[in-house]
């Protein structure tokens, strides 16, 4: 199992908690200090069922100023987040085959 994880979210550190209490072993994955490449990210996405897009945070600034206004494909969408890790939405927890965002972290029990 694994999460993808950044210290400073709130909602990555309680989907950390979640984790940690279910006494699974998992792995923690810091994207922001070792980025994602552009295959596993979008092997990410495959697991998670959704478009590049819903894995967008939106309200991020790098979104706002650099990408939003524009008409971007999915490998575009994909290539922005593999350049700027801050746009992934976290956390990520994968067990197996299965995957989710812990938005809201419960939703990581899902999958345990």
């Amino acid at each position: 199992m694994k999460i993808y994880h950044n210290p400073r979210c709130g909602k990555s550190r309680e989907g950390l908690t979640i984790l940690q209490e279910s006494k699974l072993s998992f792995e923690i994955i810091n994207y922001l200090e070792n980025p994602l490449s552009t295959v596993e990210l979008t092997e990410i996405i495959k697991l998670l069922g959704i478009a590049p897009i819903d894995l967008v945070r939106k309200n991020e600034a790098i979104w706002k100023e650099n990408y939003k206004s524009k008409n971007l494909s999915d490998s575009e969408i994909i290539n922005a987040m593999v350049k700027n890790p801050k746009l992934i939405e976290r956390p990520i927890v994968i067990n197996n085959r299965r995957a989710v965002i812990g938005r809201p972290p419960e939703l990581i029990k899902s999958i345990l």
